[in-house]
């Protein structure tokens, strides 16, 4: 028995050692079979998604096949339509050095909306990119089959990175418009296309990421143009390096451009392109874009870039989200310095600050009422002066900066890769931004800013298997999300108000979807109640807790106490951010060589005489710098004193919180659940021939600790020891939360690195499921994490039959 305990306790330690530095959502959802998901045996790649909730579907492309989901559950196909290669094109493909089952074949890898029945899709086609028109009507989806060609539109490459926009008639779309991926382009195919320049200094191997429209023309006092802007990645011409750095880029182009009459003929003139700033907190190369999202505002001017940066080594697990205002990003290409090429000694080519004489009208500026001025209504009617200077100079000298100056979330652990974000009303009147980002291992975070402070509401496990999230799309009229993956796709609301089942934590979730309805007694949806009901209770910042009604005492369960049996008492907290405090007759326990407090509850090791009484749990969670303590179970241990072991239907207690007293109630307890073993009851001493779970136990733990010491060693070198925050220093009082004797632990998805005046709360695990290592270029890396067990998995008895 004193070994069990030593490695109880050397295990215990370890435990708090490695996972106490962590940040984490509030709470865990895992994966639940409630979720609509949909999937058909033999496809894959569900990456491609169209919202038409004018017809009521979602159109979802796959790998040769398009399907109209019902847009209320995506688990109903309504409609589907399947475009295969023919067998001579997959045959040239794979003479080419192609892959014959895996990329000579047709992915869907654009979807618009052109008309109230009539959708624009184009496929990769064996590397033979190809469009054609597609309608959804009476129930019916059918391809045109007036076939166009897709090149310039559509990646010859099914795991390129590529974008695409519809605006108007006029397809916008950004990827390589030949057969190695070597000559990159963004293109508009219309009437008049117009293309970038094959030069370095205008796209140097990018990979595209997102392409959107800002109406600025809108109320604009300078008579300006719309604008399409595009986020990617490529190698920077401004660095001189011996090997090749790559950076992330902001670029855009007017929507009326036109091109130039002389110079720059049929290409654009309005092409501007900034390098993106997203400062990790550590020394790294610059990170790399993955995902950005539009959140549009009625007035264009506060329409906010929410956009995913991983890093480019792969040595590192840290990825971020950054905010980006358009009004600033205009600023720098409407008032902002150019950077111009320079050849020094060494003949090596740099990029500096130009500050030589700008032209008039300036280069990369839109129409505007400036240049109608002086006689310009169209980009033909430019200078050459102009055109020669932006065909030489398209990089901005001063990069974007973050709106808040730094990333407004930084996470360890698996990657992010997608972004989605919706606009919230509270209660309390004020719009709330709620960011859903996918990760490499299938969840979605649920973060939300108040006043600084970045929130983690809650993480959800979409997908049942660790997969990349390769697509996210969001209703806000349904408040639904759909989720796309390799193998298949998933349907999410926006919020669960239903997980949260007492006021205090529907108050403490933070949630701006939720709030607390006293007169339903249940935490609801913000949108389902009634516009004069005054009894709902919603506290997003404060986090006011006193708004609630006292909860009602815990009734304490009776059972029964085997002298020399260890005894396991369950406890279950409802949230990632509380600590658990035992208390036995009021006297707070810590975990030695008789008690052993884990994250499933309490162990008491070889139980006597003076271990019964009463036992309560009680979560403690810090809230604006105030302790929270309630009591969420409580037990009464009762000496063995009959023939039969096992929890006893006497009259129980109930417990309140661990400043109120224990009160006496006629209840009777439920059935076994306390886990009992050791020295069996009398009447079932004969079974000799069971190995004792206590020499399991030691050997399980021996194992335990072992696997411990590797995942310290393995953390220590990944270096996944610091939860990152701005630079304001930690309170005192988060020192003093994380000196605590005990620190909950559950099995964890991901670390997040909250960045705000504080980090929410100290630190909880890491997770034990597999990593995918997601590059972003189709291929998945899986990488075993470790994975730490329970005492669940130690043999204990769940039910007292069995002694």
């Amino acid at each position: 028995m004193s070994l069990l305990s030593a490695l109880s306790i050397v295990c215990g330690l370890m435990l708090h050692v490695c996972f106490s530095r962590y940040c984490v959502p509030r709470k865990t959802v895992p994966f639940q079979n409630e979720l609509k998901l949909f999937r058909e045996e033999g496809i894959f790649n569900y990456s491609t998604m169209l919202m038409r909730d004018d017809l009521g579907v979602l159109l979802l492309g796959a790998r040769e096949a398009i399907y109209a989901l019902d847009i209320n559950n995506i688990s109903v196909r309504k409609a589907a339509v399947y475009w295969r290669v023919t067998k001579e094109k997959q045959r040239e493909c794979t003479y080419k050095g192609k892959h014959a089952e895996v990329e000579c074949r047709n992915y869907i890898r654009t979807l618009h909306k052109m008309n109230d029945t009539t959708m624009y899709v184009c496929g990769t086609n064996a590397f033979s990119p190809t469009c054609d028109y597609m309608t959804f009507a009476n129930g019916q989806l059918r391809l045109e089959e007036k076939q166009e060609e897709g090149k310039g539109k559509c990646p010859f490459d099914p795991f390129q990175r590529y974008s695409s926009l519809m605006v108007g008639n006029d397809l916008f779309s950004a990827t390589s418009i030949n057969f190695l991926g070597s000559e990159p382009v963004v293109l508009r195919s219309s009437n008049l296309a117009l293309r970038t320049e094959f030069k370095s200094s205008w796209l140097s191997e990018p990979n595209f990421v997102y392409m959107d429209f800002v109406g600025e023309s809108f109320e604009s006092p300078d008579g300006d143009d719309d604008k399409v802007y595009l986020f990617f990645s490529e190698n920077a011409m401004e660095y001189d390096f011996y090997s090749k750095v790559a950076v992330s880029r902001v670029a855009r182009v007017c929507k009326g451009d036109m091109g130039g009459q002389r110079t720059l003929q049929r290409k654009w003139t309005s092409f501007l392109k900034a390098r993106l700033d997203c400062s990790f907190p550590e020394p790294s190369l610059p990170p790399i874009v993955q995902d950005v999202f539009l959140l549009k505002h009625k007035n264009w001017r506060k329409s906010v870039f929410y956009a995913v940066f991983t890093p480019q080594s792969s040595l590192s697990q840290v990825s971020a989200v950054c905010a980006y205002s358009v009004s600033d990003i205009g600023e720098i290409f409407n008032e902002g310095k150019f950077k111009t090429p320079v050849v020094v000694e060494t003949s090596h080519v740099k990029w500096v600050m130009y500050t030589g004489e700008v032209p008039v009208p300036r280069p990369g500026a839109c129409i505007n009422n400036v240049a109608r001025k002086m006689g310009m209504n169209r980009s033909l009617d430019l200078p050459d002066k102009t055109l020669q200077f932006i065909r030489d100079r398209p990089l901005m000298d001063e990069a974007v900066r973050p709106l808040t100056g730094a990333p407004l979330l930084v996470k360890r652990g698996p990657l992010l890769t997608r972004i989605v974000v919706d606009c919230v009303l509270a209660l309390d009147g004020q719009s709330y931004d709620v960011m859903f980002i996918g990760t490499e291992n299938g969840y979605i975070q649920k973060s939300v800013n108040y006043a600084g402070e970045m929130f983690i509401i809650e993480e959800i496990q979409l997908t049942e298997n660790p997969e990349p999230i390769s697509i996210l799309r969001l209703s806000s009229s349904k408040g639904q999300l759909y989720a796309g993956s390799e193998f298949g796709a998933t349907q999410m609301p926006v919020s669960n108000c239903s997980r949260y089942e007492s006021c205090v934590d529907c108050i403490l979730a933070r949630d701006p979807y939720c709030a607390w309805d006293s007169s339903a007694d249940q935490c609801s949806s913000v949108s389902s109640l009634s516009s004069s009901s005054n009894e709902a209770v919603q506290s997003l910042k404060e986090r006011d807790v006193s708004l609630c009604p006292p909860p009602d005492p815990v009734a304490a369960v009776d059972f029964t106490l085997v002298p020399q049996n260890n005894i396991q008492l369950p406890c279950q907290l409802h949230s990632n951010l509380a600590q658990v405090h035992w208390r036995f007759s009021d006297r707070l326990l810590h975990s030695d060589s008789k008690y052993y407090i884990y994250s499933g509850g309490l162990l008491i090791l070889s139980a006597s005489e003076s271990d019964v009484g009463l036992y309560a749990c009680d979560s403690v969670e810090e809230i604006n710098g105030r302790t929270y303590n309630r009591t969420v179970a409580a037990y009464h241990l009762q000496l063995y004193s009959g023939p039969a072991a096992g929890g006893s239907s006497t009259p129980g207690t109930e417990v309140t919180n661990s400043s109120d007293s224990i009160h006496s109630v006629n209840t009777t307890a439920p059935g076994p659940g306390v886990l009992i073993e050791g020295p069996l009851a009398p009447e079932n001493q004969s079974d000799t021939g069971r190995v004792t779970h206590l020499e399991v136990a030691v050997a399980v733990l021996s194992l335990l600790c072992i696997s411990l010491m590797g995942v310290i060693f393995w953390m220590w070198n990944r270096g996944h020891w610091e939860c990152f925050k701005f630079v304001q220093s930690s309170s005192s009082s988060e020192a003093k939360r994380q000196s605590a004797e005990y620190m909950h632990i559950q099995n964890r998805t991901s670390e997040i690195k909250l960045l705000g005046p504080e980090c929410g709360r100290p630190c909880s695990a890491n997770n034990n499921h597999t990593a995918v290592d997601f590059k972003g270029n189709g291929e998945h890396h899986f990488t075993p994490m470790a994975n730490i067990s329970s005492l669940d998995g130690l043999g204990y008895i769940n039910d007292e039959s069995e002694i």
